[in-house]
């Protein structure tokens, strides 16, 4: 029986230092009944050029230009053109190991779902860090997936070194004009889904790079993080009750996140507003965060540096990046 044909959708936009790597990676896979989404958001660099070249060599790769509308925009562009039936999206600063697409393929089959999950290496400053150490291949049910995506346990939310049933898709886009979009969407696909394969080989290198959106400085859309965050909380807990400690976590990480870029940024007066709520938000929380078993020590320790200002807080989490990453 001929293999299934997986579109793979790579948004493009800005990246011309390392969008060579990303798609000579994705060529270079041992499964090939694939077909080469590039997504050109009217990147204002080589980058359309660069996507033209390789159409050229590879009848696989099929290269869409438009005006810029952002990642969510791109993926969006991405899923409406995708003849497979299954969708992977890759980040055009990343790189994938040549078994990317035959590993979660086969996670998928093997276990007849709809939806597989893999995990990924952190790649920043020379060093590697594998998000799926100490975690085994598990058949997840929707319940343990949303638990596991909010607690960041062995993969992430985001939309990369997963493959999706295309069907999934019906109804479910990227919010546009949002950042950090995954949070917005991810866990509507796996809601879809009465279980998930997980496999804990990483087959994703995510880069962290220093102008990257999580690691930039503080901007108005960075709240788009603890919108959209809060709106997948009060789904999950409308669905999985059981699942509140995880998603109070959430909340609170997400705040965190927010906070760490608001401590290194000059804000101005509606910012310093904000950032008087959300430091509100934690502290009224203080014991709950302390009792809560899914909270790691990174957020305890977190909570307490906070506590004794804004500085303190913003060294140690400095602090923490280095040992870490």
């Amino acid at each position: 029986m001929e293999k299934d044909l997986i579109s793979i959708i790579i948004p493009v936009y800005n990246v011309e230092k390392y969008l060579r790597n990303c798609i000579d990676s994705v060529l270079a896979q041992t499964y090939k009944n694939i077909e080469i989404i590039l997504v050109d958001d009217g990147s204002p660099d080589t980058c359309p050029d660069i996507c033209d070249e390789y159409a050229k060599k590879d009848s696989r790769i099929k290269v869409i230009h438009q005006e810029n509308g952002g990642l969510s925009d791109a993926r969006n562009t991405g899923i409406e053109a995708a003849n497979g039936k299954y969708i992977t999206f890759i980040d055009s600063d990343d790189d994938v190991s040549s078994e990317y697409i035959k590993y979660l393929y086969e996670l998928l089959r093997k276990n007849n779902t709809k939806m597989s999950i893999a995990t990924h290496t952190v790649v920043s400053n020379q060093k590697k860090t594998n998000w799926g150490n100490g975690y085994t291949e598990k058949v997840l049910t929707t319940e343990e997936c949303l638990d596991r995506i909010l607690c960041d346990k062995g993969f992430s939310i985001s939309a990369w070194a997963k493959l999706y049933s295309k069907d999934l898709f019906n109804g479910v886009r990227f919010s546009i004009g949002k950042l950090n979009e995954d949070n917005g969407t991810t866990y509507k696909l796996i809601l879809q889904c009465d279980k998930i394969a997980y496999g804990n080989k990483s087959i994703y290198n995510y880069y962290k790079r220093q102008n990257s959106i999580t690691t930039s400085k503080f901007n108005l859309r960075k709240m788009d993080l603890v919108e959209l965050t809060d709106k997948m909380c009060d789904e999950i807990d409308a669905k999985y009750p059981n699942l509140k400690d995880s998603t109070d976590k959430k909340r609170i990480t997400s705040r965190f996140s927010v906070l760490r870029q608001m401590a290194v940024s000059k804000l101005n007066e509606q910012e310093k507003a904000l950032e008087k709520e959300i430091v509100k938000y934690i502290k009224q929380r203080k014991t709950q965060i302390l009792k809560n078993n899914k909270m790691s020590k990174r957020d305890k320790i977190a909570l307490i540096t906070l506590m004794m200002g804004k500085g303190i807080f913003a060294f140690s989490w400095k602090i923490y990046c280095k040992l870490k990453y």
